[in-house]
């Protein structure tokens, strides 16, 4: 098979087309040949060998962990999956080394669901990790009828499906923090956008008037998190996804879990429509290092995503 690999840790250039091995499905696994694969902050991690301590690597390395894509093949204890299955999933393993920037993977059964009909590959591409994020951070503090949520960097891959997650578990009200150019797009999601900086206080403040936050989650850690403690009243109720002294503040941490019941509730949403992927660029497999470039570069809109 085609897939995009590393033979060592470095900037985008290490990330090489190559011929592989086709993978080899065990028992409980799905083979899935690939559609789309989601390009995450994560990947650049780890392709700068910088999660090499947290979890053992191998070369050479296929990054990715998002996928949607058919079903090829089924191990003889798979239940729920057929060859020819629309599916989409978060394919995090122990070890990183087998991804899904490749045309064919080795999926668990339980990072895997049916992919929503509403949904076009590319975006399905999109929407495993980020939503998992998503909807799991924000049921780990709570959110629920009548909270009022700040996400800040709300336009972006998982900010802009926390802004519509938020709604869907009953927020009242969503303040998403975006640069201006993209606060018109936030409304459509359903959030009153502020401007972020150092004036991020105020802003907040003019926007809530005589409300109040009760649900902050962070996407960008430094002065964003900081400021989320003054925001909200009970810091168990701020939220990160990126910095670990959210924790020495008395704040949570999230990280995401390839639940399959979370990834069902994700794609049932979608099918109705109340669900949203923003896709901003596609490249072909080929051209992975350029969707690395792009997404290091910041102020990414939604998703970029690989076409297989």
């Amino acid at each position: 098979m085609k897939a995009i690999a590393q033979n060592q840790f470095g900037d985008p250039e290490v990330l090489q087309l190559q011929d592989l091995p086709d993978p080899a499905i065990g028992p409980d696994q799905v083979l899935v040949r690939v559609r789309a694969a989601g390009v995450n902050p994560v990947d650049a991690l780890v392709r700068k060998g910088y999660l090499r301590t947290a979890m053992p690597h191998h070369f050479p390395l296929v990054p990715g962990w998002d996928v949607a894509g058919v079903v090829e093949a089924v191990g003889p204890a798979v239940e729920g999956f057929a060859p020819g299955d629309e599916v989409f999933g978060y394919q995090r393993k122990d070890h990183v080394q087998h991804g899904t920037y490749a045309e064919l993977v080795a999926a668990t059964e339980r990072g895997l669901a049916h992919k929503p009909a509403a949904l076009s590959f590319e975006q399905a591409g999109g929407l495993a990790l980020t939503g998992l994020t998503a909807v799991q951070s924000l049921r780990k503090v709570g959110v629920g009828e009548g909270d009022t949520v700040l996400v800040h960097a709300a336009a972006g891959g998982v900010g802009h499906l926390a802004v519509q997650v938020a709604r869907l578990l009953g927020a009242r009200r969503v303040i998403g923090t975006a640069s201006p150019r993209n606060h018109d797009f936030l409304r459509s999601l359903g959030a009153e956008p502020v401007s972020y900086g150092d004036a991020l206080l105020d802003n907040v403040a003019d926007v809530l008037g005589d409300d109040v936050v009760d649900v902050a989650f962070d996407c960008v850690g430094g002065h964003a998190l900081s400021d989320s403690f003054t925001l909200v009243s009970d810091p168990a109720r701020v939220v990160s996804i990126v910095d670990l002294n959210v924790l020495e503040l008395g704040g949570t941490y999230a990280y995401a879990k390839p639940v399959q019941a979370d990834l069902r509730w994700l794609a049932d949403r979608a099918e109705e429509g109340a669900l949203r992927v923003e896709v901003q660029r596609t490249f072909p497999l080929e051209r992975a290092a350029e969707a690395h470039r792009l997404l290091e570069g910041g102020h990414v809109r939604g998703k970029v995503v690989l076409v297989v």
